[in-house]
């Protein structure tokens, strides 16, 4: 079993950045893929991004391509999501979601087995 834990939400203005963390804990993660994704009000479950738990493969949905940034501390058993030049349109609930194995290129939330309760980020304009 695993479980994931968000923090770092908050209310921040537009173009402000914040950084979210996922706190993992549980069974052994080295083959497992870590994504991040987000909620708002009304709408479905989007991708964000997605980070390996061993190597250096990295998959970011196009609207937050080179404004985000997903990283891991295997040590600490944490994986992060840098968001810088925030825009009222990336105000969500944030989730961590992990996987057991598969590809990186998962953008599907199925696709991801464990999730944890989420984080507010919500962005002013």
């Amino acid at each position: 079993q695993v479980q994931l834990a968000e923090s770092g939400g908050g209310l921040v203005q537009a173009g402000d950045s914040l950084r979210l963390s996922c706190a993992a804990s549980g069974r052994t993660f080295s083959a497992y893929v870590v994504g991040w994704f987000r909620q708002a009000p009304g709408k479905e479950r989007e991708f964000v991004a997605s980070i390996r738990w061993t190597g250096s493969t990295t998959y970011y949905a196009d609207s937050v391509k080179g404004r985000f940034t997903i990283s891991r501390d295997n040590t600490k058993n944490m994986v992060y999501l840098q968001m810088n030049s925030l825009k009222p349109e990336d105000t969500a609930v944030y989730y961590c979601a992990a996987k057991s194995s598969g590809t990186t290129y998962a953008d599907n939330p199925r696709l991801y087995s464990y999730w944890g309760q989420g984080t507010q980020v919500t962005v002013s304009s």
